[in-house]
């Protein structure tokens, strides 16, 4: 048991927190959490354990420091070869994301080195990042493919990711995004791309590669028409829908997302209000990359402020993990980023990493809070204050991480 803690618990009701109600943390004083076997079996006050029979076995004693559920990161692109730090220069001189993309930059340039890669190279820069992960208090993250644009590296990035699992605690959740972009051998083809990705998806399933679809909906990327036959034959095949859109011009994919029942809508920065109060009507969760809005210097973030306060919405963040618009892991630099760009506050921030974040990988069930009956994920941070880990950044806030009740990260190491 973790005793003498400050527990945030995310704990009352199903499904994700909407709107306001996403400054619920839950949290109790003095208090202690129990786990036997993975499981959490009690949450409650120093004087409700005494009377309750249980016995420990194992003690810490967190000495006040707030105890959280692990934290998840539901979009990133975890497993990829090569880095692109040379088009750092290119940003600086005023290049969009797009221009880059066009000169065969981005995404085009991280395929050439993913259909490179040994396996074992992609298993070994994957597993580098999961430790740094794990030890910012991330137990749980997303993995989209999208760096092959063909069926051979489409799959081993999907094997990668599904081999992670058993490498290492953090769980890894897969997602097939074969249309991440056109690649140069369809260009002026786009339908028949799409249909390359299509006849991919009998082969994923059965194999059980990927819980998830997703496509780059986006202007010089696919249309939402295009969008809308891909994501309806994954939808067809039993894959739950994921998808990136309106991040540059607001073409529409978030309306999409409501319309198809999508999980959830990723990035968002363009989005209109109209999409924005439908995805809210659906119950589709707005996964907002606020790190990656702030490398590509965007002029502009996802409006945050509206989807909760107006549309009454679902928020999650993400770090969204790439080698291009945002290579960074760390989950508590994109906390700070949620309060100093988007305008939340803590609770609501905490709220996004951890309960919203679970529902946003179909994983709220078992995971993103702490209550009697889900899997024993934990993060105790060194401070006893919330505010203290956004307002103070760019370190390591991480004390311990548990996961399934192992501990599996001390004084912010890992244990090997």
């Amino acid at each position: 048991m973790i005793r003498h803690a400050r527990v945030a618990t995310l704990a009352g009701g199903n499904g994700p927190r909407c709107g306001r109600a996403m400054r619920n943390m839950g949290l109790l004083d003095d208090a202690v959490v129990a786990a036997a076997d993975g499981v959490i079996t009690f949450v409650g006050t120093e004087a409700e354990f005494a009377g309750s029979g249980l016995e420990a076995r194992q003690t810490v004693d967190a000495n006040g420091r707030l105890l959280t559920p692990g934290l998840i990161d539901p979009h990133t692109h975890l497993v990829h070869g090569g880095s692109r730090q040379q088009e750092l220069a290119m940003k600086l001189a005023g290049k969009s994301y797009l221009e880059i993309l066009a000169a065969g930059g981005g995404i085009l340039s991280t395929v050439q080195s993913t259909r490179a890669a040994t396996d074992g190279e992609l298993t070994q820069k994957a597993l580098k990042s999961l430790r740094i992960m794990l030890e910012q208090g991330t137990t749980t993250v997303e993995a989209k493919s999208g760096y092959g644009l063909n069926r051979e590296t489409e799959l081993r990035q999907l094997q990668v990711a599904r081999k992670l699992n058993e490498l290492q605690p953090v769980e890894v959740v897969p997602t097939f995004l074969g249309p991440h972009a056109l690649p140069p051998e369809y260009q002026g083809r786009p339908h028949e791309f799409l249909q390359t990705m299509v006849d991919m998806l009998d082969e994923v399933k059965e194999q059980g590669l990927a819980e998830f679809c997703d496509i780059f909906c986006e202007t010089g990327v696919f249309s939402v028409e295009e969008s809308r036959f891909f994501l309806s034959e994954c939808q067809r095949r039993g894959f739950a829908l994921k998808i990136h859109a309106d991040e540059i011009e607001p073409l529409g994919g978030t309306e999409l997302a409501a319309q198809l029942g999508a999980v959830s809508v990723e990035h968002l920065l363009a989005a209109s209000k109209e999409g924005l109060q439908a995805i809210a009507k659906s119950g589709t969760i707005a996964v907002l990359l606020p790190g990656t809005s702030w490398n590509l210097q965007s002029s502009q973030h996802a409006d945050a402020r509206y989807m909760i306060d107006e549309a009454g919405g679902a928020v999650a963040l993400a770090t969204d993990y790439n080698p291009g618009s945002c290579p960074s892991e760390s989950l508590q630099l994109i906390m700070s980023m949620g309060c100093n760009a988007l305008g939340m506050t803590p609770e609501e921030v905490l709220t996004a990493v951890t309960r919203n974040a679970a529902y946003a990988i179909n994983r709220g069930h078992r995971l993103g809070t702490l209550e009697v009956g889900k899997q024993a994920d934990m993060c105790l941070f060194d401070t006893d204050d919330l505010a203290y880990i956004p307002y103070h950044f760019g370190i390591n806030h991480v004390k311990h991480v548990f996961k399934g009740g192992r501990q599996v990260v001390r004084d912010g190491r890992l244990l090997d």
